[in-house]
């Protein structure tokens, strides 16, 4: 997904509500922002199979042997989503090239590369307060101990489906994949609740 397919991102009308209810930096509390256009291909292949190697080999990275698990290079994130699932994000305007080198590394093994940007957008949440702000909605322990940096999970926040990324633990850096259907509901979400939180 690009701004030159798409138009404006998901979130472009809550860009200014966002950026008034976060913390100016070296506050405490929480920043939100839309992490728009990334490049999303999700992938499923036998992770016992040489297609596997192959594909962890042309990335650059092994592809992550659990689900929750997080694999990232200078250019890309490979999130662990399932047993032989994973989704790969890269930056704006490279979802065709990876999908070219996915597609090239399977070499014709059973799998699927399939482009999915435009399915979700990125709400990146950071800052101190970050996590109690998450978990206000979200079920899992949010814990640095038990959800630190490169982990992932597949869950439910503010009861819309949501893929949950860690991307640092000190200040907390979460990345929040959303449907894009979704994206505002989630938005006014997080204003509502960053207003609660006062």
């Amino acid at each position: 997904m690009t701004a030159d397919l798409y138009g404006a991102s998901p979130l472009a009308a809550r860009a200014d509500a966002l950026a008034r209810h976060s913390a100016p930096e070296g506050v405490q509390g929480v920043r939100i922002a839309e992490v728009p256009f990334t490049a999303q291909v999700a992938l499923r292949v036998d992770p016992r199979g040489g297609a596997a190697e192959r594909i962890g080999t042309a990335l650059g990275a092994a592809l992550p042997g659990r689900p929750g698990q997080v694999a990232r290079t200078d250019r890309v994130l490979v999130l662990g989503l399932g047993p032989d699932e994973w989704l790969v994000v890269g930056s704006e305007g490279t979802a065709q090239e990876l999908q070219d080198t996915l597609t090239a590394a399977l070499d014709g093994a059973h799998g699927a590369v399939v482009d999915v940007s435009a399915h979700r957008t990125i709400v990146r949440v950071t800052g101190p307060k970050t996590r109690d702000l998450l978990n206000t909605g979200c079920a899992l322990d949010l814990h640095p101990r038990v959800f630190g940096a490169d982990r992932c999970a597949q869950t439910l926040l503010a009861r819309a489906a949501v893929i949950l990324l860690c991307r640092e633990t000190d200040p907390a850096d979460f990345w929040i994949f959303v449907r894009s259907s979704y994206a505002r509901y989630l938005a006014d979400w997080l204003i509502d609740a960053t207003e609660f939180d006062g």
